[in-house]
């Protein structure tokens, strides 16, 4: 959650997809959200006694999925692996890939 949680504080007003695996993952106060406009399953983990809100969906939906965050107005943050989890041994770097918002949405299949 500590690589999460860094990224986020840069991007606090976009909701933050994060490629973990085969899957995009929002936590928190951005599960939440996500887990009402997308209608999918909230859950939780617990993170070192905390409990964190969950919800995601597999990475190849993302066509699916995004349009209708972008739809609802908010800005989405869209965090990638940036190396192969295979080729490391340690925590997988990640970084923001694409920023999408309402009004700079230049994908067809989001406006």
């Amino acid at each position: 959650m500590k690589q999460y949680n860094s990224i986020k504080t840069k991007y606090p007003d976009a909701l933050l997809l994060f490629r973990v695996g085969d899957f995009y993952e929002t936590f928190g106060e951005d599960a939440v959200k996500a887990s009402k406009i997308l209608g999918i399953i909230l859950t939780h983990r617990n993170n070192g006694g905390d409990r964190t809100e969950l919800a995601g969906f597999p990475h190849h939906s993302l066509n699916t999925y995004l349009p209708k965050l972008v739809k609802a107005g908010l800005r989405v943050a869209i965090c990638d692996q940036l190396e192969d989890p295979k080729l490391t041994k340690t925590i997988v770097k990640r970084g923001v890939t694409e920023l999408v918002t309402p009004g700079v949405a230049l994908n067809d299949d989001i406006l």
